[in-house]
């Protein structure tokens, strides 16, 4: 697993999006017993908190300590700096493994190996995220062009968010799920500080040393007014445990 959050982990906290209620409510009717559930690659726990009023208890993992420093405490809640590969879970102890925007960087065999040792029979496994973020056309053009100009720079593992989760190995019993979205209000300048928080332009900022979102910034000066509808296709794998 790639630990590529830990720095500037209060802007991952604070400008990524989060998860549609919608999204929540389908996963939680999947769930029959709602004891323990494990968010793996937590992060900064986006979508731990909006599962922990549901579950007896959450344990959420990451390899970031950072990362996890910013996510909210709540009583039911352990977080644990830990490999999504290797965990000190008890086996068949889960009812529901999650794992939001970040199965691309876990080692498939051996989370696999982990995540079936832990799961209850007949456990979930939800793998979700979001893929590229949508406005308008005119808005659209610009990110996509943008979008393009970066791929060198992106790790190989994001080719799995282009292509929606769909070609990630999946050893469950799957079921078709449904599709979301998750719309967000943003002004300009919260929508770059989130492009700011992806690993690509984390990267060239290192590599070329000057900020490759300001020339963003100018091209969508003249197209965005004031609040803008931002909306996040929401990427989902569901299946029980074989």
């Amino acid at each position: 697993m790639k630990d590529l959050f830990s720095s500037q982990s209060d802007q991952y906290a604070h400008y990524r999006p989060s998860y549609p209620q919608e999204l929540i409510d389908y996963i939680l009717d999947l769930v029959s017993v709602k004891h323990t559930a494990w968010d793996c690659g937590a992060g900064s726990g986006q979508i731990t908190q909006l599962l922990a009023p549901h579950f007896q208890e959450i344990i959420a993992t990451d390899i970031s300590e950072q990362q996890l420093q910013m996510a909210p405490k709540l009583s039911n809640v352990s977080y644990l700096v830990q490999p999504a590969e290797s965990t000190t879970i008890k086996s068949n102890s889960i009812d529901l493994i999650i794992v939001a925007q970040a199965i691309h960087w876990f080692n498939f065999e051996q989370f696999y190996k982990e995540a079936k040792r832990v799961l209850k029979p007949n456990g979930v496994m939800v793998v979700t995220g979001y893929g590229l973020v949508r406005v308008n056309d005119p808005i659209n053009e610009v990110i996509d062009q943008f979008y393009s100009s970066i791929q060198n720079y992106w790790e190989p593992e994001r080719k799995y968010i282009d292509e929606h989760y769909q070609t990630i190995p999946f050893p469950f019993n799957e079921i078709n799920a449904p599709s979301f979205h998750f719309q967000v209000k943003w002004q300009l300048d919260h929508f770059i500080q989130y492009i700011n928080t992806w690993s690509a332009i984390k990267y060239m900022k290192s590599q070329i040393m000057e900020d490759p979102t300001r020339q963003l910034y100018d091209q969508l000066l003249p197209l965005w007014n004031s609040e803008i509808t931002a909306t996040f296709p929401t990427l989902l794998r569901v299946g029980y445990v074989n």
